[in-house]
C-alpha cells in the first residue's frame, strides 16, 4: 500500500498501528500478552489447544467450535500451558455462564483435562481421535526407524570390509531399484496412508517392504484397523468391543511403544469413547492454528506480539 500511495512503507505501518487502527484505545492493552479474553463469544462446543506465535512461545487458545474459524472464534488465549493461569483466567466469565458449555475437544495433555474439569464443569470432554491415531502412528514410525538404523550400520559394516580387501563397495538394489537404506527411509508416508490411497511406486515399495519386515506389515494394520474402528462403529458400545479385539492383539505383540500406547488408552478411553457423542474431533483448534501461522507468515513474523494478537483479536473475536 506504501508503494502504491508513494508513501514509505514502515511510516505508513507506524501510522496505522497508532492512529488508524485503534491498536493504542485497545481495552486488552495493557494485559494483551499474558491473556486476552472475549466471553461474548463463549458457546456450547467449545476446543482448546496450544500454538505458538513466536521463538517457540506457547499460548494456550480455546475456540468457540460454531463460528467455524470467523469472527466470534477466540474465547479466550492465555499465555503459556500452566493450567493454573488459565482457570485463572477463564474464571472471570461468570460460573452460569461456563456451566453453559456441553462439550470441549481436547488432547490427552493432562493440563488441558484440568483447565476444562476446573473451568466447564458441566462439559464434556472429548479427547480428539486423531492425537490418539497419531500415537499408534509414531510407533509404527519408531520400528521403521529402529530398522533403518540398522541397515545403515549393516551398509558401514559392508563399507568397512570391502575397504579392507581393496574392493569398492556397491550396494545391492532391490527390485524397485531402492537399497535397503534408502527402502526404509522412503517408505516414511507410505506407513501412514491407507493402502488404497497408494500410488504405483508405494504399493510396490511396500511389498518389498512387507516382505523384508513383516512386523512392519503387522504394526501397519494394526494402526490403519485402529482409524477404520473410528470411521465405521456406529455406537459407543460397538467401538468398545472392538476396541478390546484391537487390545489384545497390541498385548500379543509386546512392544514397547506399543503398550505404551495401550496404557494411554486405558488412561482416557472414557473421554475417547466420548468421541461417538457427536463425531467431535479438535480439527476446529487445528484449523484455527493454521490461520495463526497464516497471519503469522503474512506479518513476516512476530516483532510486536501485543500489536499481532490486536489484528488476531480483530480478525477473529
Amino acid at each position: 500500500m506504501g508503494k502504491y500511495f508513494q508513501v514509505d512503507g514502515k511510516k505508513l505501518h507506524q501510522q496505522y498501528k497508532d492512529h488508524l487502527s485503534g491498536f493504542k484505545q485497545w481495552k486488552q492493552l495493557s494485559h494483551a500478552e499474558d491473556w486476552m479474553l472475549f466471553p461474548k463469544n463463549l458457546g456450547p462446543f467449545l476446543s482448546i489447544d496450544e500454538t505458538a506465535l513466536s521463538q517457540g512461545e506457547l499460548y494456550t487458545i480455546i475456540i468457540n467450535k460454531q463460528a467455524h474459524g470467523k469472527k466470534g472464534s477466540i474465547v479466550a488465549m492465555v499465555k503459556g500451558t500452566s493450567a493454573n493461569d488459565v482457570i485463572k483466567v477463564l474464571r472471570r466469565i461468570p460460573q452460569k455462564d461456563r456451566e453453559m458449555v456441553k462439550e470441549v475437544t481436547l488432547d490427552m495433555a493432562p493440563s488441558m483435562e484440568k483447565i476444562i474439569a476446573s473451568s466447564f464443569s458441566k462439559a464434556i470432554q472429548v479427547t480428539d481421535r486423531f492425537h490418539v491415531q497419531k500415537l499408534v502412528y509414531d510407533a509404527v514410525q519408531e520400528i521403521r526407524i529402529k530398522y533403518r538404523w540398522e541397515a545403515i550400520e549393516l551398509e558401514n559394516i559392508k563399507i568397512q570390509n570391502a575397504r579392507k580387501t581393496g574392493k569398492k563397495y556397491v550396494p545391492e538394489e532391490l527390485k524397485n531399484g531402492d537399497t535397503l537404506k534408502q527402502l526404509l527411509a522412503r517408505s516414511r508416508y507410505l506407513l501412514f496412508k491407507n493402502c488404497q490411497k497408494w500410488t504405483n511406486s508405494q504399493e510396490q515399495r511396500a511389498l518389498i517392504l512387507f516382505q523384508k519386515y513383516p512386523l512392519l506389515e503387522k504394526v501397519y494394520n494394526l494402526a490403519m484397523r485402529l482409524g477404520q474402528i473410528f470411521s465405521n462403529s456406529a455406537s459407543k458400545t460397538e467401538a468398545f468391543n472392538k476396541l478390546a479385539f484391537w487390545f489384545k492383539e497390541v498385548e500379543d505383540l509386546d512392544l514397547k511403544s506399543f503398550q505404551t500406547v495401550l496404557r494411554s488408552f486405558q488412561m482416557h478411553y472414557e473421554t475417547i469413547l466420548n468421541f461417538f457423542n457427536n463425531r467431535s474431533t479438535n480439527a476446529a483448534a487445528e484449523s484455527f492454528n493454521a490461520k495463526i501461522k497464516s497471519l503469522r507468515a503474512a506479518s513476516r513474523g512476530v516483532s510486536d506480539v501485543s500489536f499481532f494478537l490486536f489484528r488476531l483479536a480483530k480478525l477473529y473475536a
